[in-house]
């Protein structure tokens, strides 16, 4: 059991965490009982408004999040969208949140210098992911307090990138000058004390946290994803600018049918759309049915155990990797 701060890092100093272990807003997935499991367990993790109803099933969760960690800090994702008219509700969320005493804050997406000076107006500070460098740039020129960038190994929308993040870390960690948080199917403390020895100074994860207890999806969903290999992710709707990794099952090789045969975006349908995985995956645990987003990290995956015993292993492994150096 790692009883102590096995690293530290800008980042771990950054969010006041033990380890340098950000779990990246999951919509849907990402709410307070996921969450304050991560920060329990000495990580960070960030709430997505964009998964609640309404700006009041938001704040609750807010205030429930800070009940499940005890007052411990905890943070919000907040998504700029390439339709402008969808960031209508952002300054509501981000106003809720720093009302409700949130001050870290996970942004993502393009051109985000308004948000970002309005996080710091509200004193919060700021990470934003991007999946190019010339966008960590522009988001440092923004006034980023740190930067996460992801290769084209993760999970959800990688963006066009085609760089796997071992490469790009590297190009990276030579044009940027904050601190740098590196994610892309990272499902191992091997690959934690990599990304570490690289000179990144956090990992950002998902699909190998989404089997914990603490993740309200479905059992039978999560049971899935504890059977899965290597081959588990695969990509698809390239095509249409919109780059999606997800889980390989029975939607996205239609989704993969489709687009192959010059189908438009409109024509994938229900296919395309969040809710339908939520609603068949998420909630009914038939793992077949939506664009899944998920890495190839899930193949790590034994069991379905509490975040803290995951994060806990984690953090044994990287400390086990990095003792090689020592030797």
């Amino acid at each position: 059991m790692v009883d102590q701060p096995v690293f530290r890092t800008a980042i771990t100093e950054l969010f006041e965490i033990e380890h340098p272990i950000l779990a990246g807003g999951l919509m849907w997935l990402s709410d307070a009982d996921m969450v304050a499991s991560v920060v329990n367990a000495g990580g960070m993790g960030f709430i997505t408004p964009r998964s609640y109803p309404t700006l009041t099933a938001f704040r609750a969760d807010l205030e429930r999040c800070w009940t499940l960690t005890d007052g411990r800090p905890f943070g919000v994702n907040l998504t700029l969208s390439s339709r402008i008219e969808n960031n209508a509700p952002l300054a509501e969320q981000l106003q809720t949140a720093l009302d409700m005493g949130v001050r870290y804050f996970e942004t993502a997406g393009a051109r985000p210098h308004e948000l970002i000076a309005a996080i710091h107006r509200g004193g919060g500070v700021v990470i934003h992911k991007s999946s190019e460098i010339r966008h960590a740039q522009a988001a440092e020129r923004a006034g980023a307090d740190a930067l996460a960038l992801v290769g084209m190994e993760a999970g959800g929308h990688p963006g066009m990138n085609e760089l796997p993040v071992q490469v790009m870390g590297a190009y990276a960690l030579e044009r940027l000058q904050r601190p740098l948080a590196l994610g892309g199917a990272i499902g191992s403390g091997r690959q934690i004390a990599s990304l570490l020895a690289l000179g990144a100074d956090a990992v950002v994860m998902g699909s190998r946290l989404v089997v914990a207890e603490e993740v309200w999806a479905h059992p039978a969903f999560k049971q899935r994803l504890t059977e899965v290999d290597e081959h588990c992710s695969t990509t698809a709707m390239r095509r249409y600018g919109s780059t999606w990794r997800v889980l390989n099952n029975e939607t996205a090789r239609e989704v993969q049918r489709l687009e192959a045969a010059g189908a438009s975006y409109d024509e994938l349908g229900e296919l395309a759309r969040g809710r339908y995985g939520r609603d068949h995956a998420y909630e009914r645990g038939d793992w077949n049915r939506g664009m899944l987003s998920m890495s190839s990290a899930a193949g790590f995956a034994a069991a379905v155990e509490p975040m803290q015993a995951i994060i806990q292993r984690l953090m044994r492994e990287a400390a086990a990797a990095a003792a090689r150096f020592d030797a």
